[in-house]
């Protein structure tokens, strides 16, 4: 899949599609919330194998049962449709 930076209407397109996410400081970004260190271990293991075999790596912060993904092509210098496309597989491995 070809990187291409999205404009700003059609990353608040989007967002309204991308349940949870949001765009903050430039990118697009979730929290995800667990019961435990462990689920939310096992979460980001899951997420791991998925970005890697996509190619396109998040950025992410873990404090315990929360997991914050955040989401922009350095590339591109902006989110892209490839930011897109894995917030959306992201969302297909969270069961909340």
């Amino acid at each position: 899949m070809a990187t291409h930076k999205l404009s700003t209407e059609e990353i608040d397109g989007a967002v309204t599609e991308l349940h949870g996410w949001a765009v903050e400081d430039g990118k697009l970004r979730r929290e995800f919330k667990f019961k435990d260190f462990r689920q939310a271990f096992g979460f980001m293991s899951k997420v791991a194998l998925e970005v890697h075999a996509y190619d396109h790596h998040p950025e992410w912060f873990n404090v315990y049962g929360t997991v914050r993904i955040d989401l922009v092509s350095h590339d591109v210098d902006g989110i892209s449709n490839r930011d897109v496309e894995l917030a959306r597989r992201i969302n297909s491995i969270y069961t909340d």
